[in-house]
Formats: C-alpha cells, structure tokens, sequence
C-alpha cells in the first residue's frame, strides 16, 4: 500500500510542534505494517539543505511551470532515511525562520498562496502525477493541508480516498473569501457545504468537510472537538461526520526517546537501573543553577509559554512549591508576560526555580530523564509528547484532566495505587487551585519512595510507541480503500 502524507513540518528538518514529531515517526511505524508512506513538505531552507546532502541524491519527480506566482518542482529524495517529496517553490517558502511567522513575528500575508500550493501539489501527485507513484490513500495534517480533500472533491472522480487529521484545531488558517480565484477554486466552493467559514475561507473546515475520514490525535479529544466548549466554532460540523471521525492515540519515537541510548543524558538507565536517574537530576541541577538537593522533588517543563499550555497556573504555584520545599526547571519560549514571571521566579527564589528561555533538544531530554515530576497542566491538549515521553523516562507526569492527557496517564487515585497501575496524577479543574492540588497530590506520593519507584516502573512499563498507533492507521486505511472499491496490491 502507498500512502501520500502531507504537511507543513517533519521532525528533525524542520519543527515548531508535535505535527513534526508525528509526521517523521509515522513512515517507519507504517513500514512494519507493510505500508510505504512518502510525505510532502515545504522546501523550506532547512529541508533543501538536508536533501541536498542526502545519498542518493535527490531527484525531480515533477515540474509546475507555475504554481501560485512561479515555477516549482517536487524533488524526491531520503535524508537520513526519511521518504520525501519536497516542494521546491522558492518565491513561496525561501525565507528564514519560523514556517510560518516573518521576523517581526506575524504570519507571512501570503501564507494562503503558501500552504494552498502545497495542497495543489499534493493533489496533482494524489492523481498520478507522479507516475512511479500513485497513492492508495492521501492523509493531509492540519489546516496547512486541508484544502487538498477539497481539490480533490472539486477536481472530480478518480481521486484516491482522503484521511484528514487534527492536530489542534485551534489553529485553523483563515483566509479572506476574496481569495477564492486566486486559490484555484470554483465560485460553488463558497458554500457553507464546502469552504466557507464564517465569512471566509477555511482549510480545516474545508479538510473536515470533504476527508473521507477524519482523525485527531487521542480519543478524548475526539470527544471534546465535538462540543461547544471545545469545538472552537466547528463542532457543528464534526458532529455532522461524526461517522467518519476516529480518535487514534499519538505514539513516540522510542528510538530517539530512549533512555537506555539517550546520548543526552549523564547516566543511562532502564527499569532495572533506575537508580542511575540520579545522575540525571544532580546534572539537571547543575545544569539550570538549581541547588544540588538530591532529596527534593524536583518539577520540570518543557513546553510553549503559552496560556493553552497553563504555564500562567504554575507561575500562580510558584509560592506553594517553596512550601513543598520542591524545585522547578523551566525550558521553553512564548509569551512575553509569562516568560518575565518565570525570569522574576527565578530572581526571587535562586536555586530553587530556573528557566531557559528557547529551546534545546539536548537540555529537552535532560529534564525528561533527570527531573522527578513533569508539569503539563494545559487548559487543553489534543494528545500531548510530553508526558509520553517522561513515562517513558521514568519521570512522574502532573496534569490536568483533558484530552490525550485523560488518555494516557493513569491517574493516582488510592485504588489505582493499590492496584499497583498509577503511573501519574491527574487534577481538575484547570485553575491554579486544581494544579495546587495536584502539586501536593505529588508530593505526598513523593515522600514514600516505594510508592513513588512502582510509579516509576508502572510508567515506563507502558508501551507509548507507535506500534498500536500504527496498526489503527493501517485498519483505517484498508477499511477506506475497501470502501472506494479498490483492493490493495502493493
């Protein structure tokens, strides 16, 4: 079977969130169920530069004498393994920085012309353009690529079917209706059965209302996107398909989220060496200017300083911490307000809070591999990495009862400890109050080390790889292009 993706980012060239990590890990989960994805993506300057190295060396699979204002080409090439076809569009996406965003941090005004080409490429490949390679089924993530159902609705028959993810439907790329020509698409399309949206254009609706199957990432989730509270304006629509929609967990890459590997860590380490963790919160420690408190629970976040991710509660819980007598080791940039209260944070109480200010994939799996408790206490999350990743380092994950979050940690309640199944704690309501609780909730499981080792060992025991993942993506596949009336040969 062939599987076209399509998005805006793929780890490691090129990542500002989770859709990255998913988009890179997701070819080699499939490829164990015999399924050979290639994923299109933006010839950005840092993915030019990967393919230009990449052995063999990349190829021109297909040339667009004009494609929104210029040439393009798609390229086929394998950095460091990874299958892709790269759009090569340089008056649309030669530019530093940030994917989506110009220096002074706006969206690029041409953002619409961007992304749509990215969808009309990939619905020219969709059809064949490609001739040594015609996809079974197309899975376009996000809004960057939701007009590629409707190009393939509006183009005609013949198209293979299409899977529409939502990776947070917060972001959802709105357009002004005037751009309905210059975007390719017929006057009927503004409609609200096609891409109108509240009086503009938009690629999410447009993705949610013509995919043969839509899915996001955690079933919670799913469940949430379809009320008012959390459907942001579409849940009328995604109830509407509520047929077509499946919540279809996220995994992590356990080869590069590996604590028995991670060359990013001071001491190495597995369920059997858990001691060796040690090392890892002393060089934490050290690292971040915290003191070298080797019995203090320390709390770690690596995260967006952003309001949806509730880092605005734990400046609220800063006092408590001191209470608790815990520590707290921030990495992560945002929003200016909440960074200049992490920074004060860390005047006010030296040794005992720390922030970095960015990002650092090496300083990322230090906090994961070294901290004691993982903070995500998010006012909403599709699925959420990040306490993936710290069960699977043996970090403790606190956070608040929502999406993925509900799905994936198992919650401390006094029979789950007895049962001997906890593996982090969930609170509610997200409010400073809910998190508090949650923060003394920890610490008390702290304070009895076997308690908190079984956590530890249920936590890593789980299995938050792409295994299963994949095997739902591989069924709903083959239940699509059953439905289509073709048969998968290859």
């Amino acid at each position: 079977m062939l599987v076209l993706s399509i998005g805006s980012e793929i780890y490691p060239l090129v990542k500002t969130g989770g859709l990255a990590d998913v988009m890179g890990a997701l070819p080699g989960a499939l490829a164990a169920e015999g399924i050979t994805m290639r994923s299109l993506v933006p010839g950005y300057p840092a993915v030019l530069d990967a393919v230009a190295t990449a052995r063999p060396a990349a190829v021109t699979a297909l040339a667009i004498d004009d494609l929104f204002g210029g040439p393009a080409r798609v390229l086929a090439a394998s950095p460091g393994g990874l299958p892709l076809f790269v759009l090569d569009a340089p008056h649309l996406f030669a530019r530093p920085g940030n994917p989506y965003l110009a220096s002074n941090g706006v969206d690029w005004p041409d953002n619409a012309q961007r992304f749509a080409a990215l969808c009309r490429a990939g619905a020219m490949i969709a059809r064949g353009a490609i001739g040594d390679f015609v996809p079974d089924v197309v899975h376009a993530h996000d809004w960057q690529a939701g007009l590629v159902p409707a190009y393939l609705h509006y183009d005609g028959a013949g198209a293979p079917p299409s899977v529409m993810t939502v990776h947070n439907l917060a972001y959802q790329g709105q357009f002004p209706a005037g751009l309905l020509d210059t975007l390719g698409l017929p006057a009927a399309a503004y409609a609200i059965e096609g891409v109108e949206y509240y009086g503009s254009i938009g690629f999410l609706k447009a993705g949610l209302q013509f995919a043969d199957a839509i899915t996001t990432v955690s079933p919670h989730y799913a469940a949430e996107i379809a009320t008012p509270d959390g459907g942001m304006g579409l849940d009328g629509l995604i109830r509407a398909r509520a047929a077509v929609m499946h919540g279809i967990l996220n995994g992590l890459d356990t080869d590069t989220w590996n604590p028995a590997t991670d060359p990013a860590l001071a001491a190495r380490f597995d369920i059997d060496t858990l001691a060796a963790r040690s090392a890892n919160k002393a060089a934490l420690q050290a690292r971040m200017g915290l003191d070298a408190r080797p019995g203090t629970m320390l709390c770690g976040v690596v995260s967006r300083l952003a309001g949806q991710k509730g880092i605005d509660l734990i400046l609220q819980t800063l006092p408590l911490l001191q209470t608790l007598d815990a520590q707290l080791a921030v990495l992560g940039s945002g929003d200016g307000a909440i960074e200049a209260g992490l920074r004060a944070g860390m005047a006010r109480w030296p040794g005992r809070v720390a922030v970095v200010i960015g990002f650092e994939e090496p300083l990322s799996h230090l906090i994961q591999g070294g901290a004691d408790v993982i903070l995500v206490p998010s006012r909403f999350e599709p699925c959420g990495l990040t306490q993936l990743a710290a069960q699977h380092y043996g970090a403790i994950p606190v956070v608040s009862r929502v999406g993925g979050l509900v799905d994936t940690v198992i919650d401390a309640n006094p029979v789950a400890v007895s049962a001997g199944v906890a593996s982090g704690v969930q609170f509610a309501p997200v409010t400073a109050d809910g998190l508090a609780d949650g923060l003394r909730r920890a610490a008390a499981l702290f304070a009895s080390p076997p308690v908190w080792r079984a956590m530890q060992i249920n936590a890593m025991t789980l299995d938050v790889s792409w295994a299963q993942p994949a095997k739902q993506y591989a069924t709903l596949y083959r239940g699509l292009i059953a439905r289509h009336g073709g048969s998968v040969t290859r």
